[in-house]
This record gives C-alpha cells, sequence and structure tokens, in this order.
C-alpha cells in the first residue's frame, strides 16, 4: 500500500489536496480534504487507469459542475420535508435550500467544508482518515458532533467507507457519499447497457415536491423491478414518462450488516465484464441518473442525462417525520457507526 498527498486547485481561497492511496494491483483510491469528494476509484485495464466514479480533474470543475458529484453528504443525506423536525418533543429548523425543504442538510453540509485529514497504511489496507468537530453553527443542526470518516482501500480491491458519529445532545445522523458510477469504457457515454440489480421489493411514494407521503409502492412487474437485474436502458425509457425523465427515487433495501449477506445493490457491465457490489448497513437506497447533467460540465465522462448513476445508501429519507422508516437520531453516550462496502470485480 502507498499513499500520496498533490495539490487539487482551491475551494474558498484555501488549497484543496487530493490524498491517493494504490495498492499491490494498481487499484487507486483517491479522496479530497474539500468536502470529503470521493475523487477516485480506478482500476487498472489494456487502456490504462480506468476511473469508475464520475470525476474532475480539479477542485474548480467540481464547485463549476455542481450535482454533488461523490461528495460527503451529511450530517443528513436527502430530504427533509418542511426543512424542521421534532427530537423528544422539541422542534428544530434547517436551511430551507430546495423550496420549503431541506436537501443535503443545505449549504452548511459538511459537504462544503474543509476536513482534517490523517493517513495509515498496512499490509492489507490504506486509509484516508477524515476528522471534523460540528457545532450547530457549523452544520446548522443541533449539538456539537464530533465526525470521523474513514476510507479504505483493501487489497482485495475493495473500498469500505464507515461512518462515526457522537454527540453532546440529541441531533440527527444519516450521512453518505453521493458517489455517481460508469464501469464501461471510456468511450461509452451512458449507463444504459449496464444492468442494475437492487435487493428490494418496493419503493418510497413521493409528492410533488419529492417528500416520502409515507407509503410504499411495489417495485414487481414496473420500471423500478430491479430485484432480479434490469437492463438499465430499458427502465430509463419507461422513466421517460416521469417529470424527471430518469430516476431520483427512494428504495426500500434489506441492509447488509455482514458481507456474508447479499448486496443491497449490483451494477454490471455486460460488455467489460466488471460488476459493482454495494453493501450497506441501513435501509435505502437512492438512486439518480444524473438528469439532466449539462453539456458545459469539464468531468470524465460527457455531459448529458444517464452519463453515470448515483447509488446512494442511506437511512429512508425524512425519517423524523415517518418512525416507520428508522430512528436517525444521534444520541449523547451512544456513538453511531455506520458502513457502506463497494466490493469490485475486473
Amino acid at each position: 500500500m502507498k499513499i500520496i498527498q498533490t495539490t487539487f486547485g482551491k475551494a474558498n481561497q484555501h488549497e484543496v489536496t487530493k490524498y491517493t492511496v494504490t495498492n499491490d494491483h494498481g487499484v487507486k483510491m483517491s479522496v479530497l480534504n474539500f468536502g470529503g469528494i470521493w475523487q477516485e476509484y480506478s482500476i487498472p485495464t489494456d487502456h490504462g487507469q480506468l476511473n469508475l466514479l464520475l470525476a474532475a480533474n480539479s477542485m474548480e470543475d467540481y464547485l463549476d459542475a455542481g450535482y454533488s458529484i461523490c461528495q460527503l453528504i451529511g450530517p443528513v443525506a436527502n430530504r427533509i420535508g418542511k426543512a424542521s423536525f421534532q427530537i423528544d418533543d422539541h422542534e428544530y429548523q434547517l436551511q430551507a435550500n430546495e423550496g420549503a425543504n431541506s436537501i443535503h442538510s443545505g449549504d452548511q453540509g459538511w459537504q462544503n467544508h474543509f476536513w482534517h485529514v490523517q493517513t495509515a497504511t498496512s499490509a492489507t489496507a490504506g486509509q484516508i482518515i477524515l476528522s471534523n468537530h460540528y457545532s450547530p453553527e457549523d452544520d446548522g443542526i443541533p449539538a456539537n458532533t464530533d465526525v470521523h470518516i474513514v476510507y479504505t482501500l483493501h487489497d482485495d480491491d475493495s473500498v469500505t467507507i464507515d461512518m462515526f458519529g457522537e454527540s453532546d445532545a440529541p441531533t440527527l445522523f444519516n450521512p453518505t457519499n453521493h458517489a455517481y458510477w460508469n464501469l464501461a469504457d471510456a468511450d461509452v457515454d451512458t449507463i444504459e447497457g449496464q444492468e442494475l440489480t437492487i435487493n428490494s421489493r418496493y419503493h418510497l411514494a413521493v409528492n410533488g415536491e419529492k417528500i416520502p407521503t409515507g407509503a410504499l409502492v411495489e417495485n414487481l412487474g414496473s420500471a423500478y423491478d430491479f430485484k432480479d437485474g434490469q437492463v438499465l436502458g430499458h427502465a430509463l425509457n419507461e422513466m421517460l414518462k416521469t417529470p424527471e425523465k430518469g430516476f431520483d427515487d427512494f428504495f426500500v433495501v434489506k441492509p447488509s450488516t455482514t458481507f456474508a449477506q447479499e448486496p443491497i445493490a449490483k451494477l454490471r457491465d455486460p460488455q467489460s465484464g466488471r460488476e459493482l457490489q454495494m453493501y450497506s448497513d441501513r435501509n435505502a437506497l437512492v438512486i439518480f441518473s444524473a438528469n439532466g447533467l449539462p453539456a458545459s460540465v469539464k468531468l470524465n465522462r460527457p455531459g448529458k442525462s444517464w452519463a453515470t448513476l448515483a447509488l446512494e445508501a442511506q437511512a429512508l429519507p425524512d425519517a423524523p417525520h415517518h418512525p416507520e422508516f428508522g430512528d436517525i437520531a444521534l444520541r449523547p453516550l451512544a456513538p453511531v457507526h455506520h458502513q457502506i462496502r463497494y466490493a469490485i470485480k475486473f
């Protein structure tokens, strides 16, 4: 295992640093100290390194592109209806940054902060360890929290993201990485030919603002039916009937608390044989097909809808308003740890 660091442009007039781990198989993982951005998960091919993630080559290009590309999203991923929630009968207000609602914790979310970084290596793993202390003034939600995010590249070529949080008062904790994927060769400009499998029977019904109503909708026989695998192009063309003209949807998944269990999702490129398996200890997978990605972006994939697919592991969105979705509270003396694992076959 080898770790190097390089400069990567600037954000908020401060230099951004890129940390890169390389294992003995030539697989690379890179993370930025701004936004906790997962900048690279690349594999060696006959044509050189292929980054399986949607990525930019400078911080400036990430900032211009938007779309939360591979950012570390927290403390709460996705949406909170009416930008408010209750814990123990206390009402808290968040920034409303999508109409009347909050998405991805607003402008003060983790994706807009610099992180303290340490690195570590062993014979079997290389780690990039991000840490921060957040006050309510820092991240916009109640309590002082200490957060550690550990990105690990293993010698079996898998990557794990461990997310640790502890607080001095009740607050919320439901982070994710907003990773976008395309497993095909660099000259393939959409994910339409790739096959997606999701260990899910239901997705969430939502209102016109993409806020869950609380109802579950059965996937079977619809464009949402990925239980036994489905070619994305078929499903995406069905989704042209929707206002989004693609996916921006919340799937109820069976958590995989050990790696011996079924992954929550698999993405496979039949042409190359590459396959990504994704594991998570939480009950939701948000998928977003980069609908409307503009042609002006300077990224490693073309700016167009369906160029890439975001797979975001988390707890079900808007959980504070739907107790049946699960508890995403973080409480004093009860630290929380979540893990997402990505295993690649190539």
